[in-house]
């Protein structure tokens, strides 16, 4: 089988900064590996529709603990607790790591809005491999927006090869209801990025 390759990917405009990780299969995948990626991809599904949920009922943010507990009971159930060593995120701004943050550790106060913040659950097996996939997402309860901002496909990618839906998880275009040619979602909400002046 092939090798796993994570990427940390960042940039920053107008000192604002941005960050998004990957992780790419050069070869096929192993059935532990792709294992492990679809885990990871239902934590942080799990996360995000633990904020789409909170929006929905139009309540306060969930707390960033909480965020991180819903993408950890996933990670967790898998039998991969111990190897998910991080938060499950982190605000960004003029710094790639700055409040709010999501883990353990976390407040149990609500995510403030309006906030950027990654969503990033990982599994890591020491000296073998490791997956993580970091979105940036924005929580604008005043804005009405509720945003999975980095773009990138998320599905498992082969390089030089055909990519591999995870099985188990639907894609968060599909979890968002997002309609690819208007943009909008089931209740109107915008999903794409929008330029914010």
């Amino acid at each position: 089988m092939g090798q796993v390759l994570l990427f940390d990917f960042g940039a920053m405009v107008d000192g604002y900064r941005s960050d998004m990780t990957r992780t790419l299969f050069v070869g096929g995948p192993s059935a532990r590996d792709l294992e492990i990626y679809n885990t990871v991809a239902a934590a942080q599904a799990a996360s995000i529709a633990l904020l789409e949920s909170a929006f929905r009922a139009g309540g306060p943010a969930p707390s960033g603990k909480a965020v991180d507990a819903a993408a950890r009971s996933v990670i967790e159930a898998a039998g991969h607790g111990e190897h998910f060593g991080h938060g499950t995120g982190h605000g960004i701004g003029l710094a790639t790591h700055e409040l709010p943050s999501l883990s353990r550790a976390a407040s149990d106060e609500p995510l403030p809005s309006p906030s950027v913040f990654s969503v990033e659950p990982g599994i890591y097996l020491d000296g073998e491999m490791g997956v993580r996939i970091e979105d940036l997402v924005l929580f604008d309860r005043t804005a009405g927006a509720l945003e999975v901002l980095t773009e990138f496909p998320r599905e498992a990618l082969v390089v030089g090869g055909v990519s591999l839906r995870p099985r188990s998880t639907p894609l968060h275009s599909e979890i968002w209801g997002r309609d690819q040619m208007s943009g909008e979602g089931p209740t109107g909400w915008p999903t794409k990025p929008r330029t914010r002046r």
